[in-house]
């Protein structure tokens, strides 16, 4: 049996390996698959320590034995609160629902980990093997099912709103957790819990935290940024430029150069492709130019900045404003004759302060009945949403996205 727990300690040290040589965004999702990597390969040393003394409570000295299996439960039971976490993040940043079971999933923890240090010890002797039992024992049993059913709820509870890859990778996730611990409760003998957290590790680690799928999803968000940079509107540019020659038969006027000018910055601006973020300072000189030119072909459009200058150096999403703004004036402005205001803020959070919030309003018509849920509904579930290469919602999804 402990021949099986030196291999599942090698996959998974090969996992980790090739995991963190990999580079990544260090996000919180995946500083807490890390943990849990480097949990697993502690507990799967333990894993094994134990099945050997356990099986050699003649020779192995009784406190020796005691320790290790305190270790053992203990990083068990680290291991499947880590589990829970990693799916509630998980579920979190999928939904933007917040973490409501986080306070009790923290006690829990704290006095089950209390239980693996203190509570007593007791071995079963039978003929087929030997394992530990009793009281401390069932602070294994008993963390796993909590945890276990606090996963289970979370995924039921936001099952329509996740990604169907995510629901798949969390159900199967927990279907063989729950397989496992049924199978080491009905033949204790066996000893394979360390062989279901590890393909519960190992599911997540190929559906979810593979570094090819994350380079892949990398490209295809650099890809979708290209091609909305590229889908300027040709109407924008084309009665622009008519504008520019109009204004120039009619009247030899220095605005002319001036609106050429900025329809050159806008385009000098626009085309910083290989950028995917920038400063907030330089995202503002995008739209200002953008909308110096509105504004002209307009002459009743108003445009309002309220910044807070110490957040220009921020970086935010290239191209992240523009298509919001440009939206403002099709869908807000437009049936208004562009008679109007837009209003640009930029401030801190006042609920988060360590957030900033880019505001983006208009004085036009509002949103027709309906309209503002259905946009509501497709921007929480925009991970589910195909690609839109074309119609009135592209702008305001890919800034999503």
């Amino acid at each position: 049996m402990i021949r099986m727990e030196i291999a599942l300690f090698l996959v998974l040290a090969f996992v980790a390996y090739i995991y963190f040589s990999a580079g990544r965004k260090h996000t919180l999702l995946h500083q807490t698959f890390s943990v849990l990597l480097i949990v697993m390969l502690v507990h799967l040393f333990f894993d094994a320590a134990t099945i050997y003394t356990v099986n050699h409570l003649d020779t192995v000295p009784v406190i020796l034995n005691n320790i290790l299996h305190r270790f053992f439960i203990g990083t068990m039971v680290l291991a499947v609160y880590l589990f829970y976490q990693y799916i509630a993040i998980l579920v979190e940043e999928e939904t933007g629902r917040p973490r409501r079971l986080d306070l009790a999933a923290k006690l829990y923890l704290a006095v089950a980990e209390l239980g693996a240090l203190l509570l007593p010890v007791h071995y079963a002797v039978t003929p087929l093997g030997n394992y530990s039992d009793g009281i401390h024992a069932n602070v294994c049993y008993a963390s796993v099912a909590f945890y276990l059913l606090l996963c289970v709820g979370l995924l039921l509870g936001n099952w329509k709103l996740l990604d169907s890859r995510k629901k798949l990778a969390i159900g199967a996730a927990l279907v063989i957790e729950i397989c496992g611990s049924l199978i080491q409760a009905v033949n204790p003998t066996w000893l394979i819990s360390g062989m279901g957290l590890t393909l519960m590790t190992m599911a997540f680690y190929l559906t979810l935290e593979n570094p090819d799928i994350l380079r892949a999803e990398l490209t295809e968000q650099k890809m979708s940024m290209l091609y909305l940079k590229s889908q300027v509107n040709p109407h924008f540019l084309y009665n622009t430029l008519d504008t520019i020659r109009i204004q120039a038969q009619l009247n030899d006027d220095k605005k002319v150069a001036d609106l050429l000018m900025k329809l050159v910055d806008f385009f000098r601006l626009s085309v910083k492709v290989d950028r995917q973020m920038v400063s907030l300072d330089d995202e503002l000189e995008l739209l200002e130019a953008y909308m110096e030119l509105m504004c002209y072909r307009y002459p009743e459009l108003r445009c309002e900045y309220d910044i807070d200058p110490e957040l220009g150096g921020i970086l935010v999403p290239n191209f992240i404003l523009q298509p919001i703004v440009e939206n403002s004036l099709l869908h807000g402005l437009k049936n208004k004759g562009y008679r109007g205001e837009i209003r640009i803020t930029a401030k801190k959070s006042d609920k988060e302060p360590a957030h900033m919030e880019i505001s983006i309003m208009d004085t036009g018509s509002g949103f027709a009945e309906g309209r503002k849920a259905a946009i509501d509904e497709m921007l929480l579930t925009y991970a589910r949403q195909a690609p839109k290469l074309e119609g009135n919602s592209i702008g305001i999804l890919n800034v999503q996205r």
